[in-house]
């Protein structure tokens, strides 16, 4: 059968032989125990409604297993054997080229060298999954190969609903992920749900098929660390940035410090996921010993090398050897997955890796508590550190959170605020996001490295000319992103795809955007796929990250995010996805994000100039009207460009008037 004809075929009739668990590649960790008796049986009837009924006795013994053993019943038996990869746009089947472009984009996400537990169908951050089970994922494909451009596919977080009628203007997929009523949103009800398989964790760019590996993640890491540099006055050449964490996203972080030119060291417990990051180029060395690590970290400094390490055990261990070897840390932080503190996200020290897991599955409550203990220890070692004059930014992975649930010393003098600022606080949403500037991303559909090349050589001669009419307000966030994406191939940024990110306000993404269609009608490229990340201006609704720098009280809102998705749907999105949770946790955010295919047309012309404006400008509108300063000008600079914008602006009170 060919590769065509497995995609058409969907969920098979006849059920293929089981195959061999791979212990060489990395799994997730077993779920804790959450479901009673009958729940079970649920989850079984759950998960049998894909199967016709003469198949019923074979796999009941086979999820009931699934479900013990894992915590989850993935369908192990239907993973597909071909090769996991985005393919070239042409070697999909199907009606409707917009589909296949998002065929392309959900292998993407399920490649093994970009997903972190591609046999469980995650792709990053612990539990951020594509599918719950492979039943979906042969299903949706099969969907999509039949699918035209006069229907709808609607996924229900993870389950695909069915095509539905619709018209070619509309999505070809909308998505949602964890979409749970409120007061049903905590982590054992995510727990509950996800291994009943009613409901998934979709994070942010899993669930919605726009992950392009590391490099999503890379540049705004990049940003963020010579920001950080700069906030101290300090040149990164020579100096020490410390964190934690290598898998899925965080991975990046040693990327990101070697392209800024200071030293990195990052802690990462997995053997696995240390490994192939490595392999990956990603990080220079690895050291397992702390009196080696400090000894190669002493060299690097007084050598002022640009050097990534990766540490092979615990951040605490890291931090409070640090401290008591006086070693001086410029800059820290952390990427540890604490949005999913009890399943994988976080180890406590002083335990195996493999005992840990162990004791997560089978005494979670033991395990939360050791978590908890580190934290405290992991936030004493930090606040010994800042003393001594390191700047640490909480970045985005709910450390500070998570930290004052457990009791940590981590409170501002106020008892309300956190004693450090989240990096959006400081950098990124002032810098930034106020000014419209977020990860806007693209994938050559083509899948050639030439078309990336070729894309990478318009995005630059687009920001180059636009940078000489730029005010000053933006110079500096321009100049960023030139010499980033001047320097993104030699930085080998590539994992799965050939995809490239950079951040641009709604002016620099259109014009990119137009850029590369008539790339395409020319016959310059093939068909480009565009997308975000839902970490920016205005696709996600976060209290502790992604709006932590909106001050009139509505950051716990999400009326942006909702906005921003419909918004999205009719103006032209090829796909879009609405979820609770990611980055942060579930319960903790609401983001959504779009997809959009450019095949030449002048529809995509139409398409990208009403959507990229809105998905950008959406945001800006809400944070002028919270009062931030660089949001105001922004808006204002958009309204003169677009006569038919006309957005509501804040008065100032006199403060001295509320006294």
């Amino acid at each position: 059968m060919t590769f065509k004809e497995e995609i058409q075929q969907g969920i098979p009739q006849e059920l293929p032989a089981i195959q061999a668990y791979d212990i060489t590649i990395n799994h997730a960790p077993k779920r804790k125990e959450i479901l009673n008796e009958e729940e079970k049986k649920l989850a079984l009837k759950n998960a049998l409604r894909y199967f016709d009924a003469k198949h019923h006795t074979t796999l009941i013994p086979e999820f009931r297993e699934e479900l013990e053993k894992y915590g989850r019943i993935y369908m192990y038996r239907l993973r597909p054997t071909y090769k996991m990869y985005a393919r070239p746009i042409e070697e999909y089947p199907g009606k409707s080229l917009q589909a296949r472009s998002i065929m392309m984009m959900i292998q993407n996400n399920l490649d093994y060298a970009v997903a972190q537990h591609p046999h469980e169908l995650i792709t990053y951050g612990g539990n951020g999954a594509v599918f719950s089970n492979w039943a979906q994922y042969l299903l949706t494909m099969k969907y999509l190969s039949e699918m035209t451009d006069e229907q709808t596919l609607v996924m229900y977080s993870g389950h695909p609903m069915g095509l539905f009628p619709s018209h070619k203007n509309a999505p070809r997929v909308v998505v949602t992920n964890g979409m749970m009523i409120p007061n049903y949103s905590k982590p054992d009800d995510w727990e509950k749900f996800n291994a009943l398989g009613v409901t998934q964790y979709g994070q942010m760019t899993a669930g919605s098929y726009m992950y392009i590996g590391p490099q999503g993640i890379v540049h705004g890491t990049t940003i963020t660390v010579l920001n950080g540099f700069r906030k101290i006055n300090k040149n990164p050449k020579g100096g020490l940035f410390v964190t934690s964490g290598l898998g899925g996203m965080s991975g990046a972080q040693p990327k990101a410090g070697t392209i800024a030119g200071c030293i990195t060291v990052c802690a990462e417990v997995n053997p696995k996921i240390t490994k192939i990051r490595h392999e990956q180029g990603w990080i220079h060395e690895v050291i397992e010993n702390l009196s080696d690590l400090i000894e190669r970290v002493k060299t690097a400094q007084k050598k002022q090398e640009t050097i990534s390490i990766a540490y092979l055990g615990n951040i605490v261990d890291v931090w409070e050897k640090f401290d008591e070897e006086n070693l001086y840390i410029d800059l820290g932080s952390d990427q540890t997955s604490l949005h999913n503190p009890w399943a994988g996200g976080y180890y406590p020290v002083g335990i195996s890796f493999e005992e840990a897991n162990e004791m997560m599955a089978n005494n979670p409550e033991l395990f939360k508590e050791k978590v908890q203990e580190t934290l405290r220890r992991h936030a004493l070692a930090i606040n010994k550190h800042t003393a001594k004059g390191t700047y640490f930014f909480d970045y985005g992975n709910a450390f500070l959170l998570e930290a004052s649930r457990a009791g940590a010393d981590i409170m501002a003098e106020n008892g309300i605020d956190f004693r450090y600022p989240s990096y959006v606080q400081d950098i990124m949403g002032p810098m930034c996001f106020d000014y419209g500037f977020g990860p806007f991303r693209w994938v050559c559909a083509s899948g050639k490295q030439e078309d990336l090349e070729k894309t990478d050589t318009i995005a630059c001669a687009v920001l180059e000319e636009m940078i000489n009419n730029s005010p000053e307000e933006i110079q500096q966030q321009m100049k960023d992103n030139i010499q980033w994406i001047k320097g993104a191939q030699q930085n080998k940024l590539v994992v799965g795809s050939q995809a490239r990110i950079l951040y641009a306000d709604a002016e620099g993404r259109t014009k990119i955007a137009q850029a590369f269609n008539n790339a395409i009608r020319d016959g310059k490229i093939g068909p480009v796929v565009l997308g975000r990340d839902h970490h920016d201006v205005s696709g996600t609704d976060s209290p502790y990250r992604e709006t932590s720098n909106i001050y009139d009280g509505s950051r716990f809102t999400a009326d942006m995010a909702i906005h921003n998705v419909i918004g999205d749907s009719f103006r032209g999105a090829t796909w879009v996805s609405i979820h609770n949770g990611g980055g942060v946790g579930w319960g903790e955010v609401i983001n959504g994000g779009f997809g959009m295919l450019l095949d030449g047309t002048e529809e995509a012309e139409k398409r990208l100039k009403s959507m990229l404006f809105w998905d950008v400008n959406n945001g800006i509108s809400r944070r002028s009207w919270a009062r931030n300063d660089g949001a105001i000008f922004a808006i204002q600079r958009a309204m003169e460009a677009e006569p038919l914008l006309k957005v509501t602006l804040p008065n100032f009170v006199d403060e001295n008037l509320l006294n």
